[in-house]
């Protein structure tokens, strides 16, 4: 059955709202204070256009609207029963089933063909520099985190991102060495011709 809102910065809104309710501003400045905004696509309009799904589905609901003089109105929401349960199933099934994504360089993989042997291989080799950048910042991000004693699960994301990154390093410099193969040059060069 298809969810009433299934954007996954829904699933963080309503995350966050366990803790305490909230403004979608304040929401919005805890995720990225968090670092969130580096597993969660999202802008200012599209928060508050995710807290209004959550509010018309009944996981959200406004708890008080503040008014300060030098500020417009802010509406402050909360997680209903409702939404609870949502984030508890939701998240239920994400952490339990493993899902078909699509990411871009899957894609490119699999027409890699198309690209001169050479030619793929300085732009993996522009690619492999790029992960150790990545590879490195996330490093980084750990480190500090550990230095100022936050917990290794609220980490988890940071490491599983790293683990990703190292295994496509991997992966990306096995391949670059494949494609460097004289047989599959020759291959390559072969199959091209008989196009041509």
């Amino acid at each position: 059955m298809p969810r009433k809102v299934a954007n996954p910065l829904a699933l963080a809104v309503l995350a966050y709202l366990t803790a305490e309710p909230m403004h979608p501003y304040e929401l919005g400045r805890r995720l990225k204070e968090h670092g969130k905004d580096r597993n969660i696509k999202y802008n200012r309009g599209s928060l508050y256009m995710v807290v209004e799904q959550l509010r018309k589905a009944g996981f959200v609901a406004e708890r008080e609207t503040v008014r300060d003089t030098q500020r417009p109105e802010r509406t402050i929401y909360g997680i209903t029963p409702e939404g609870r349960e949502e984030l508890h199933t939701w998240l239920g099934e994400l952490v339990s089933q493993p899902r078909e994504e699509y990411p871009h360089f899957g894609v490119a993989l699999s027409l890699l063909s198309v690209l001169d042997p050479a030619e793929a291989a300085a732009l993996l080799g522009r690619r492999l520099a790029t992960l150790d950048e990545q590879v490195a910042e996330v490093e980084g991000v750990l480190a500090a985190a550990a230095g100022d004693g936050v917990l290794w699960v609220f980490l988890a994301e940071e490491r599983y991102r790293l683990a990703l990154l190292e295994a496509e390093r991997r992966f990306v410099t096995e391949l670059v060495a494949s494609l460097g193969d004289p047989a599959y040059v020759r291959a390559w060069q072969e199959f091209k011709e008989a196009r041509t």
